[in-house]
């Protein structure tokens, strides 16, 4: 196993050792972060869209900002104003914006990983990245990836697998 290092050496060694902590199957893959993006990845290293996850973090919407990081299949749109903001309690609800995904999570859009976040903040897991037998995810930094079984992601103790968490895109139109 590899292990890629932005310089970020915090970020990346709390992702390494809550991984380690948890005891779960995973492996570490590189990439360059002008290809972190999920589609680009996908498409340079050779993985599916539909095995493909994002971890989307989201806030809502009053005083105390309340945030959970959202895990779901690239092929598929996050419920940001249904699902979500119900979950958060809030009356609106919103992606995090780069600045307080850094701040509340230590890593950057691109590279956010349900591992190694702050133990008060939830971890919600679409129902169907749970039917991929394995899984990419963010690493923690914008120079890797991990790919694991959904059994690893759920092994984290904020983790909670949510039905519809997600849509499926609409279909574009006929043209």
């Amino acid at each position: 196993m590899s292990v890629a290092n932005d310089g970020d050496s915090v970020t990346s060694t709390a992702v390494l050792e809550h991984l380690a902590a948890l005891g779960v199957a995973y492996e570490i893959v590189e990439c360059d972060p002008d290809f972190a993006d999920t589609a680009q990845f996908c498409e340079r290293y050779g993985f599916s869209m539909d095995a493909s996850a994002n971890a989307i973090c989201v806030v809502g919407k009053s005083a105390d900002r309340p945030m959970a990081c959202c895990l779901v299949l690239a092929t598929t749109r996050l419920d940001v104003n249904g699902v979500v903001r119900r979950r958060l309690g809030t009356r609106k609800a919103s992606f995090a914006d780069a600045d307080e995904t850094i701040e509340r999570t230590g890593m950057m859009i691109g590279g956010v990983t349900p591992f190694g976040l702050p133990n008060d903040l939830p971890v919600w897991i679409d129902s169907r990245v749970m039917a991929c037998e394995q899984v990419i995810v963010g690493g923690g930094s914008r120079d890797c990836k991990i790919l694991c079984p959904p059994s690893s992601l759920v092994a984290i103790a904020s983790a909670h697998v949510v039905d519809d968490l997600a849509k499926n895109p609409p279909n574009p139109p006929a043209g």
